[in-house]
C-alpha cells in the first residue's frame, strides 16, 4: 500500500512536470511571435516562460523546476541548433525562477498579493533581481562560446534582462489573480458587465493608441486605475496584459507612435510603458486588497463588540448614535 501510494504520486508529480513543461514550450512559441534580433540574439519584449516558472514554483512548490529546464531545451531546439550554449540558458531559465522564489519565500511573500510589501517583493526580487540570472547566464554563455562579441553584451543581456522582468510582471500577476477568483455563479450579473465594459473599453483604447502617431498610450492609465479600484488584480492584470500585447505588436512593427523610431528607442519606450503599466496595476491592486481587509477585520470586531455589549446589556447596541435631535 505504501510503495502503491509513493508511485503514485510519483507518477502525478512526473505528469504534472511534463504538462509544466509543455505549457513553458507553448507559452515560448507565443513570446516569439513578437521577437526581435538584437546582435544575432533572439529575444523577445515579453517573456511569458518567466511568469509561468514562478508562479508554478509559488503555487505548487519547488518540486516543478524541472519543467522549466526541459521546457528551455525544447525552445531552444526549436528555434536554433543544439550547441554547448543551451546548458548555460538552460541553467539560467531555471535558476532564476528558482533563486526568485526562494527570495520571496524569505521575505514572507503572499501569492494571493493581498499586501503592498508584497507587490513591491514581486517587482523586486521576483522581477528585477531574479531575471539577474537568466539575462547573465544566457548572455555570459553567448560570449564564452564566441557567439556574441564583447561590445555587444550589455545590449544583449539588457535586452534579456528586460524581457524575462517583464514576463514576471505581466503574466506572474495574472496567474496568481486566476486562483482568487470566484466562481462565475457567484458573481453578480452586473459585475460581469462591468468587467466586459472594462476589456472592451481598454481593447479599442489601446488599437486607437497605437494607431494614432501621436503618444496617446498614457491614456490606458485610468483604465488600469478603474480595474485596480472595482477588481483589484482579477481584472487589472488581464488588462495590463491587454495593452503589453498591444503595444509589443505596434512597437515591433514601428507603427503609431513607434513610427521612425529605431529598434532601441523602441524598445526602449515600450519597456517603460510596460513597466510602467504593470507596476501601476500591481502596486494599486495591491493595496487596495489590503486596505479591503483591513476594512474587514474591523466589521469584523465590530461585530463582536456589539455581541458583547448585547450580553451586557441587552438592546444597547442597536440603539441609534448620536440620539435623535442631536445631530446637525
Amino acid at each position: 500500500m505504501v510503495r502503491t501510494e509513493r508511485f503514485r504520486r510519483l507518477a502525478t508529480r512526473a505528469l504534472t512536470v511534463v504538462a509544466l513543461a509543455a505549457v513553458y514550450y507553448g507559452s515560448a512559441r507565443i513570446g516569439l511571435l513578437e521577437q526581435v534580433v538584437v546582435v544575432d540574439t533572439v529575444v523577445t519584449p515579453l517573456w511569458p516562460p518567466t511568469g509561468i516558472a514562478l508562479s508554478s514554483l509559488l503555487l505548487l512548490g519547488m518540486w516543478t523546476w524541472p519543467a522549466f529546464a526541459l521546457g528551455t531545451l525544447a525552445v531552444v531546439a526549436s528555434i536554433s541548433p543544439l550547441d554547448v550554449t543551451v546548458l548555460g540558458i538552460m541553467a539560467g531559465n531555471t535558476l532564476a525562477p528558482v533563486c526568485a522564489c526562494l527570495m520571496l519565500r524569505r521575505v514572507g511573500f503572499h501569492p494571493a498579493l493581498d499586501r503592498l510589501r508584497d507587490g513591491v517583493a514581486l517587482v523586486l526580487l521576483g522581477a528585477f533581481a531574479g531575471m539577474l540570472i537568466s539575462a547573465t547566464f544566457g548572455s555570459g554563455t553567448q560570449l564564452l562560446t564566441g557567439d556574441l562579441p564583447p561590445g555587444d553584451f550589455w545590449r544583449t543581456w539588457a535586452a534579456w534582462w528586460v524581457g524575462d522582468a517583464m514576463g514576471i510582471l505581466v503574466i506572474t500577476p495574472l496567474v496568481l489573480a486566476c486562483r482568487t477568483v470566484r466562481r462565475p455563479r457567484d458573481i453578480p450579473l452586473y459585475r460581469w458587465g462591468e468587467a466586459t465594459a472594462l476589456l472592451v473599453c481598454t481593447l479599442i483604447v489601446a488599437l486607437l493608441a497605437v494607431k494614432s502617431p501621436l503618444s496617446l498610450l498614457f491614456l490606458v492609465f485610468p483604465l488600469i486605475v478603474w480595474a485596480a479600484l472595482r477588481f483589484q488584480l482579477a481584472a487589472a492584470a488581464p488588462v495590463v496584459l491587454l495593452v503589453s500585447v498591444v503595444a509589443i505588436m505596434s512597437a515591433t512593427r514601428r507603427i503609431g507612435p513607434f513610427q521612425g523610431q529605431s529598434l532601441l528607442e523602441a524598445m526602449v519606450n515600450l519597456q517603460a510603458l510596460n513597466a510602467s503599466t504593470a507596476l501601476t496595476a500591481l502596486l494599486l491592486s495591491a493595496i487596495i486588497t489590503e486596505q479591503n481587509a483591513i476594512r474587514r477585520k474591523i466589521e469584523h470586531a465590530c461585530g463582536e463588540l456589539a455581541e458583547v455589549v448585547d450580553r451586557l446589556a441587552p438592546g444597547e447596541s442597536r440603539r441609534r448614535w448620536p440620539p435623535n435631535g442631536t445631530t446637525r
